[in-house]
């Protein structure tokens, strides 16, 4: 779906973005606050939404999360705060990317062409993945690279599994660390660089300049295949 819904109370970046949206075919509504945006999203069909954090009425963060109770819509943050904290707290919330003002409006449009991609069809996997490095099929839990079987511990798999379904996507530490070893262990960041090190020297071609499993530093990792 290509409707876009533009949340942010700075009229001249709705403006902005208006315009170039328009120009790349998508169909833009706007909203100047958070309980705005909440009405539009539940009376009209949105694709995404671009969201600035800083709104007049409510946090965009408090949107996201009254958004997250009832609809699965892509999110991208836009907002001026630079903070990993401020991102951390987004992602977490339910977004689903995360840009700072200023920003490139070719970076913007990529971010919102990679979020449509991975949500075109939510209820259809692909469960073979093919990449310049190496091939995962995660219907068999097999991984080969130049032909070879790579061997996987368990929790090698849960963490790859879970990036090989976000393609793309900034996946935060939090996130990373409740999902594959459970909500205790939410702030044990050494258990996650351990393993995260183990699967770059099997995955990656340089595992000392990884072009799949990106870091994004003092946020989280994103997987590029």
């Amino acid at each position: 779906m290509s409707n876009v819904l533009v949340v942010d109370d700075d009229p001249h970046i709705v403006k902005a973005l208006r315009i170039t949206l328009q120009a790349h075919g998508y169909t833009v509504a706007t909203a100047a606050d958070g309980e705005s945006a909440l009405r539009s999203a539940a009376q009209h069909p949105v694709g995404v939404l671009i969201l600035d954090l800083g709104l007049p009425d409510i946090d965009g963060t408090t949107v996201i999360t009254r958004l997250r109770e009832w609809s699965s819509v892509p999110i991208l943050v836009l907002s001026a705060r630079h903070g990993s904290d401020d991102k951390v707290e987004a992602l977490d919330a339910g977004a689903d990317d995360y840009i700072t003002k200023p920003f490139g409006l070719d970076e913007l449009l990529a971010r919102l062409r990679a979020i449509l991609r991975r949500t075109a069809d939510p209820g259809e996997e692909a469960p073979v993945l093919v990449t310049e490095s190496f091939t995962a099929d995660l219907a068999m839990r097999r991984v080969t690279r130049d032909g070879e079987d790579v061997r996987l511990t368990p929790t090698e798999w849960r963490i790859l599994d879970l990036f090989v379904r976000n393609p793309e996507k900034l996946i935060t530490q939090q996130q990373l660390l409740s999902q594959v070893w459970g909500p205790a262990y939410a702030k044990e960041a050494n258990y996650l660089r351990v393993y995260m090190a183990q699967l770059r020297r099997k995955l990656e071609p340089e595992p000392g300049n990884p072009r799949h499993l990106i870091t994004e530093v003092g946020i989280g990792y994103r997987f590029m295949p």
